[in-house]
């Protein structure tokens, strides 16, 4: 199923949840930093390395105004295998290259200002972005569909840091835009008494439905 979302409900969308994530990582401790995340193989630290190298990625994205017809939406482009100039990498690989990116740092807090850094570029560039159409790893996505996507993704990220830590939940809006996304993926309405939460958790592969027999639970996960 297709999925498009308007230009500027997709930009509130991941601009209020990147506040949060911001606001939620600051308040962390070096100790709480190395906690496990949903990520495996990630600390929490590595998940904000992780999102911080995203963020920096996204902001060419959103200067990268194309006059092509878009060939993914909100949608299909978590269908889009991400290009590489190493052949033999794989899901170990990167993991291990963002531990390793992590590992970088003196104190985990140091990376809270790179992610501030980053944060500071998507909202600057973000505010100026025109309607169009953008052209983002190899793909041509309309505007709100490429910020809907972001939104998405951090809002999942956001989750993966509370595997062991009490933190607040993401916004609302980028929840309802995780759940609509797979929903679209998985092509058939999600459970009611599946929360938005649930349904990012589920689709993105950090826990299992409930009933892991049945014929939408076997679709599982579909966001890649």
């Amino acid at each position: 199923m297709a999925l498009s979302v308007d230009h500027a409900i997709a930009r509130a969308a991941l601009l209020g949840e990147l506040d949060r994530f911001v606001e939620v990582v600051a308040a962390l401790s070096d100790h709480e930093l190395l906690a496990a995340s949903r990520c495996h193989g990630w600390a929490v630290l590595d998940v904000v390395v992780h999102v911080r190298t995203g963020l920096q990625e996204m902001v060419g994205g959103v200067v990268a105004a194309i006059d092509r017809a878009p060939d993914r939406d909100a949608a299909t482009y978590w269908s889009i295998e991400l290009p590489s100039t190493d052949g033999s990498a794989d899901e170990v690989d990167r993991i291990l290259w963002t531990r390793r990116t992590a590992s970088a740092y003196r104190r985990p807090a140091g990376a809270l200002e790179h992610l501030r850094i980053a944060a500071d570029a998507v909202r600057t560039s973000v505010a100026r972005m025109p309607e169009g159409s953008v052209s983002f790893q190899g793909h041509v996505l309309a505007g709100g569909d490429f910020l809907a996507t972001w939104a998405v993704e951090l809002a999942v990220h956001h989750l993966d840091l509370g595997r062991d830590l009490d933190v607040p939940a993401p916004t609302p809006e980028s929840l309802a835009l995780g759940r609509a996304t797979v929903e679209a993926l998985a092509g058939s309405p999600l459970p009611d008494a599946w929360t938005d939460e649930d349904c990012l958790l589920i689709g993105s592969g950090r826990t299992t439905p409930r009933d892991p027999g049945g014929q939408l639970a076997q679709r599982m996960p579909v966001l890649g």
